[in-house]
C-alpha cells in the first residue's frame, strides 16, 4: 500500500509540529521564569513570609494553602522527580505523553467512526 502525496505531506506537517512542540518544551523552558506566577503573588498579598518563602503571619489567603496530592509526582514543579535542571526533559516527557494519549484516543475513535459508516 503505498501513500499519496498529500498523505506524506500531513505525515510531515505532523513530524514537523512535534519537532517544534518538543524544542519549545525541552529548550525554551529553561528560560521560563522562576518567580511566583501572578496567582501565586496575589495569595501571599499581605502575608509575612520567612526566610524560605512561605507565609508565617499576616493575613492572606497562602495561609490556608495545602499540599496537592501530586506535589510528590513525577513532575510536579515542572522538574523530574523534583530534581534541579529538569525542567526541559519534564516538557519533553509532557509533550510524549500529550502526543500518545491524543494519538490513541484519535484510533480509538476513528476505528468506532468507521465501524459505524460500515453498517450504513
Amino acid at each position: 500500500m503505498t501513500r499519496s502525496s498529500a498523505d506524506k505531506r500531513a505525515l510531515g506537517f505532523l513530524a514537523g509540529l512535534l519537532a517544534v512542540a518538543l524544542l519549545i518544551a525541552g529548550g525554551l523552558s529553561y528560560f521560563a521564569s522562576s518567580d511566583p506566577d501572578g496567582l501565586d503573588s496575589v495569595t501571599l498579598n499581605g502575608c509575612v513570609l520567612n526566610a524560605g518563602g512561605e507565609p508565617e503571619g499576616g493575613t492572606c489567603i497562602a495561609q490556608n494553602a495545602q499540599d496537592s496530592p501530586t506535589a510528590a509526582g513525577p513532575l510536579a514543579d515542572y522538574a523530574v522527580g523534583g530534581g534541579e535542571g529538569t525542567t526541559g526533559l519534564a516538557g519533553i516527557l509532557g509533550v510524549v505523553v500529550c502526543v500518545v494519549v491524543a494519538g490513541g484516543l484519535f484510533r480509538v475513535l476513528r476505528r468506532r467512526g468507521s465501524a459505524g459508516r460500515s453498517e450504513e
